[in-house]
């Protein structure tokens, strides 16, 4: 068991059931999934920049990348339904606790300036989404081996109902907040 699920298991539900009052254990908010994206605007002119970030978000997660196409055509894009526009990995279970503390011990601080991550980008609905500007914070990706610095859009979806509650259970599991 990862190390992140025993802290979620032991100390999180006990805190969470204490601040807010919960009377069962499963009314307790938990993390259900991690889905992270690549959008490769570029894949439209080279098709290559897209096998170059699904590489790199193979790596990345430890998992197989799915390739995501254009729902509908966009003329000022010169972007057609069906063409591919990006990959996207949703992590769930034991991989999705890897990810997580990876991303919050040795990602996150190693990006450049780093004071924590916006408190306000959350949906009204109890999920969090973080924008990262380049993939070479993760130890995993070698620097001589990159093509391009790409970004990635990383969501925390949570079952908890409100954004206090989910703001709670991820600053909790360790994720590095600003000072409001």
């Amino acid at each position: 068991m990862s190390r992140l699920k025993e802290k979620y298991n032991d100390e999180v539900v006990k805190a969470m059931m204490q601040k807010f009052g919960y009377k069962n254990i499963m009314q307790v908010p938990r993390l259900e999934k991690v889905v992270v994206n690549i959008g490769v605007g570029e894949a439209i002119q080279n098709s290559k920049t897209l096998d170059a970030a699904v590489g790199d978000l193979e790596i990345i997660t430890g998992q197989r990348p799915v390739i995501t196409i254009a729902k509908k055509s966009i003329a000022t894009f010169k972007l057609r339904e069906g063409m591919k526009i990006g990959c996207k990995v949703t992590l769930r279970g034991r991989m999705m606790y890897d990810f997580v503390d990876k991303l919050y011990s040795i990602a996150l601080p190693r990006v450049r300036d780093f004071r924590g991550v916006s408190p306000k980008s959350f949906d009204g609905r109890g999920n969090y989404s973080i924008g990262i500007k380049e993939q070479l914070i993760f130890p995993e990706i070698e620097y001589d081996k990159i093509d391009k610095v790409r970004g990635m859009d990383i969501i925390f979806v949570t079952t908890a109902q409100t954004d206090e509650e989910a703001r709670e259970l991820l600053r909790l599991l360790g994720m590095p907040f600003q000072a409001a």
